[in-house]
């Protein structure tokens, strides 16, 4: 089910709205009859590190130094200056 409120509204009934919102329910927060917002309960995200391990290769090249980059925090080494 939405619920649509108008922004005054739901500045005024925040507390409320978000008890609603966790329970299920999907609020609409609207302005001049545009919405604007959608008030919808989290959900937490599993993060997995490493879900590419053995899948990805790499050059042990790319740790190097760039000399371009390098130059561009430090100067060039041969530049006078």
């Amino acid at each position: 089910m939405t619920y649509v409120v108008n922004i005054h509204e739901a500045t005024t009934q925040l507390f409320q709205l978000i008890e609603r919102a966790s329970r299920g329910e999907r609020i609409v927060i609207v302005e001049a009859g545009k919405p604007i917002v959608d008030l919808v309960p989290h959900r937490d995200r599993l993060v997995v590190f490493g879900c590419l391990k053995g899948q990805v290769e790499y050059d042990e090249a790319v740790f190097d130094v760039d000399p371009d980059i390098q130059a561009m925090f430090y100067g060039d080494a041969a530049d006078p200056a």
